[in-house]
């Protein structure tokens, strides 16, 4: 059970969880950069043309498709209510992440039934996948948590074995305008799935996206176990509060 100190306490714990994270991230997103961007390692070595311009050699240009399974998704009829449920399936729409504007994610709003799952063409997404909002609007990105499917506001994508998520996840990052520039739509702009599995990128060799992964791996960790304490704080927080406004609880008795 949580006392006003301990709640006290796990609040001054939060307020340095959202900074750690967000420190962790540049280090991880400058990594990046600086290795398959920038190529700042591999100045001294030598670089071939390519249709991405110079790149090392020993490296290539391919498709995303190259590195990863490229998968949409599907929205049950909301005319059938039996489709839609609190403890079912999770299911993820763009709207979602506008509200917690998480780097993982477990679940959306609201889940979908077994039968609400089969009566549409959504796919089951494994713990690891990139979620990228395709459209309104193109660029909300997370990590599945676990099992997910989503809505057809995504183009997501199930990294190769050996590329990993880190990898996935940075490319889209540094390419999320790109992607925007080449969508096409008259109501609002979209990203196919033929656009998403033919972006250019250039592909390291395998041995080095493993020491990438190796850096990048345990900062994925950290900051999905600080997401996690955020997160709990919230839900503490939100049953905390009717009680400071009615006077059931007072500021002094967290401090107690």
């Amino acid at each position: 059970m949580w006392t006003c100190n301990s709640t006290y306490k796990y609040a001054i714990h939060f307020s340095e969880n959202r900074p750690k994270n967000d420190n962790l991230e540049q280090q991880a997103q400058a990594l990046y950069k600086s290795w398959f961007v920038d190529f700042k390692p591999f100045k001294d070595g030598g670089f071939i043309d390519s249709e991405l311009g110079e790149i090392p050699e020993g490296w290539r240009v391919g498709k995303l498709s190259d590195i990863g399974k490229i998968v949409g998704g599907s929205t049950p009829s909301k005319k059938h209510h039996e489709y839609y449920t609190t403890n079912g399936i999770a299911w993820l729409t763009p709207k979602d992440l506008s509200i917690t504007g998480a780097k993982f994610t477990s679940r959306g709003e609201i889940d979908i039934t077994e039968i609400g799952y089969k009566s549409c063409s959504t796919k089951m997404l494994p713990r690891g996948s990139v979620l990228f909002s395709s459209r309104a609007p193109i660029g909300y990105i997370s990590i599945a948590l676990n099992d997910i499917c989503t809505n057809q506001g995504f183009k997501s994508i199930v990294p190769n074995k050996e590329i990993g998520t880190a990898f996935v996840y940075y490319y889209l990052k540094n390419n999320t305008s790109r992607i925007e520039s080449q969508a096409s739509g008259s109501t609002f702009k979209e990203a196919s799935g033929s656009l998403i599995n033919s972006l250019p990128i250039v592909i390291p060799p395998v041995k080095l996206i493993s020491k990438f992964n190796e850096i990048a791996n345990p900062i994925f960790s950290q900051q999905e176990k600080n997401e996690e304490e955020i997160k709990k704080l919230s839900q503490l927080r939100d049953s905390v509060l009717p009680k400071l406004m009615s006077g059931e609880l007072k500021i002094n008795d967290l401090h107690s």
